[in-house]
């Protein structure tokens, strides 16, 4: 099934959504981040199918997001997050604390993140880079920018 691509589109929510709003993109950037490197691992703790598996990696790799390296005659590869990649995984933190809160129930969150600056178990928080403080969506008023659609 051919995807409609937003890449085109001068908003950056549609430009990243091409990149990663596929529904497996999101979870196989988190296996790899958590340390799930190679094809056989991440397709075990998904339970994804090995074509899709296959196209959601290619298309990463083609988006710079993951980089393929051998670890194997065969060939065969693991899979490594780029700068790209790392800092989408920072939007991943950023769902995983709105999931925490609505979705995880009472049981509570399934994953507790350490910061290694304090070593405290922390939730991420959205932070104005230039002032520091606490930045949400009532805190902001969206401006057209210079990449703009005219």
């Amino acid at each position: 099934m051919q995807r409609t691509s937003f890449s085109g589109m001068a908003c950056s929510i549609a430009r990243t959504l091409d990149v990663i709003g596929e529904p497996w993109s999101p979870l196989v950037l988190r296996d790899v981040w958590v340390g799930l490197n190679r094809f056989d691992q991440i397709q075990a703790d998904l339970g994804i199918s090995r074509k899709v598996l296959t196209e959601r990696l290619g298309h990463l790799v083609e988006q710079g997001v993951l980089e393929r390296h051998p670890y194997d005659q065969r060939p065969r590869y693991e899979y490594r997050l780029t700068q790209k990649g790392t800092e989408l995984v920072d939007l991943l933190m950023v769902m995983t604390r709105w999931g925490d809160k609505w979705l995880a129930g009472e049981a509570g969150p399934p994953v507790l993140y350490r910061h290694h600056a304090c070593g405290e178990i922390s939730a991420v928080d959205l932070r104005c880079d230039r002032c520091g403080e606490p930045m949400h969506a009532g805190d902001v008023d969206p401006l057209p920018g210079a990449g703009a659609a005219v």
